[in-house]
């Protein structure tokens, strides 16, 4: 009979947490280019509610990712890839400002998008550029064994 499963199961782990992070960076940054075609467009309202669409379900999906990253937390067979403190900072400073961004855009008409949607949105993609480096570093090492 075919054993099917490794026989170091540690290595065998995939953390939740892989499956929702990255939800929230696209939809941040499509947020930014949707407030960008929004304010080229002339103040169009539909790029605004496509705006604040992306920005509810980036967030969501955050708060899915910081619920999976708990359980990953208990589960002793991701400790390999948990992520550092710094990154799981900068994660929660990149929701910290999305939901200060969804506020602004709950505003309305132009003002809510213009100027500081949008640059919230940029500081946003910003700081997930940045988040996504920093973590990108670690799985690297892992995956060089370096």
């Amino acid at each position: 009979m075919a054993v099917l499963s490794s026989p170091n199961r540690d290595s065998a782990a995939y953390p939740l947490q892989s499956l929702f992070v990255p939800f929230p960076f696209v939809c941040f940054t499509l947020a930014l280019i949707t407030d960008i075609a929004f304010w080229q467009s002339g103040g169009n309202l539909m790029w605004q509610n496509f705006s604040s669409w992306l920005l509810f379900a980036g967030l969501v999906f955050g708060a899915i990712g910081i619920l999976a990253g708990l359980l990953d937390l208990v589960r002793r067979r991701t400790r390999p890839l948990r992520p550092g403190l710094l990154p799981i900072f900068l994660y929660l400073v990149v929701l910290a400002l999305a939901l200060l961004n969804s506020f602004v855009h709950a505003g309305d008409g132009w003002t809510a998008v213009v100027p500081y949607g949008l640059l919230l949105s940029a500081v946003t993609f910003v700081m997930a550029l940045v988040a996504a480096i920093v973590s990108a570093r670690k799985y690297a090492r892992l995956a060089w064994r370096i």
